[in-house]
């Protein structure tokens, strides 16, 4: 008998085709549509997680990591925007891992849940708006590279605190970021850098930053209008419980990116990604930090599910 190659779908195909969850019922891709005066459209009234599952080939298991976390991290903020999420955190993560299951995933995926300000209507405010809810995935390698990153310091200052939610995912604060990310890009380096309105270090354009001076790791303080992300709690963890080294959280000035040993991103796209270069001076030697390698290799065998001793941050999806 003469058997057939599976047929591959090219990623726009895959994507049309899968499965996603949106307002209370599981749909296609293709099939889950908005208007174009849908509130959050026009003026970025939405919220959203980015979660990341990794595939084990050993185990042919798929492994998603601080599933209720970040759904616990997605509520909080649904607050703060004036919106409800019908769901419980337990029914949140049993529809992620459905979806999972139902687009047959066998590699590195996300999950990208959105709840968004939906009536299609022309006028700003969060309240006395009707809101919708979906779940997306899709598969997902690396966001940023792992093996060395070039960044600039950006003339674009992070949003302060007092003038938007800092602290929660919310659309339309990511302008900022792109106007940062797309000014690195376009100046021909891999990310940016960005500062606080008194001019210390916040973050990149979607990552938080530690850096390694003197033998101290050190990292932004909340205060300094970061997103408290997962990533970097995680490997805050980490570092302390695993490697004995606690991690100090204060303000950095720019001039301490220039003098550090090492510098390097934590987030769950660019999971824990080294920094070589800022303003084209190097970082160190130029080449990737020893302890920034340590945790990114620890990093990985936690979330692929090869070290045991952090299996209960992980849900298994078959």
């Amino acid at each position: 008998m003469t058997q057939t190659a599976p047929v591959r779908l090219d990623a726009a195909t895959r994507r049309e085709q899968s499965w996603v969850f949106f307002n209370g019922a599981y749909t296609h891709y293709a099939d889950a549509k908005i208007g174009l005066l849908t509130h959050a459209l026009n003026y970025g009234t939405g919220i959203f997680e980015g979660i990341r599952a990794y595939w084990n080939v050993e185990r042919s298991q798929l492994y998603v990591l601080r599933l209720p976390e970040h759904f616990e991290r997605m509520l909080q903020n649904a607050r703060t925007m004036q919106m409800t999420i019908p769901h419980s955190i337990p029914e949140l993560c049993a529809i992620s891992m459905e979806l999972l299951r139902r687009n047959e995933y066998r590699e590195d995926s996300y999950i990208r849940p959105l709840c968004f300000k939906a009536d299609e209507i022309i006028g700003v405010k969060l309240h006395d708006v009707s809101d919708s809810f979906a779940i997306v995935t899709a598969p997902m390698g690396p966001y940023v590279g792992t093996e060395g990153i070039r960044t600039m310091v950006s003339s674009w200052r992070r949003i302060d605190d007092t003038m938007a939610p800092v602290r929660t995912k919310c659309t339309g604060l990511y302008v900022n970021s792109a106007l940062a990310k797309s000014e690195a890009l376009q100046a021909g380096f891999d990310e940016a850098i960005m500062l606080t309105h008194d001019g210390h270090v916040a973050e990149g354009s979607a990552e938080n930053i530690f850096i390694v001076r003197k033998g101290q790791v050190i990292t932004p303080p909340p205060s300094d209008n970061i997103l408290e992300g997962i990533t970097r709690q995680t490997v805050m963890h980490l570092m302390l419980e695993e490697m004995g080294v606690e991690v100090l959280e204060r303000s950095i000035d720019r001039t301490e990116l220039y003098n550090s040993d090492e510098v390097f991103f934590v987030g769950t796209g660019a999971q824990v990604a080294p920094v070589v270069e800022v303003d084209r001076r190097a970082v160190g030697d130029g080449e990737p930090g020893p302890l920034t390698m340590r945790l990114q290799s620890m990093y990985q065998g936690v979330v692929s599910g090869k070290d045991a001793k952090y299996l209960d941050w992980l849900t298994p999806v078959y």
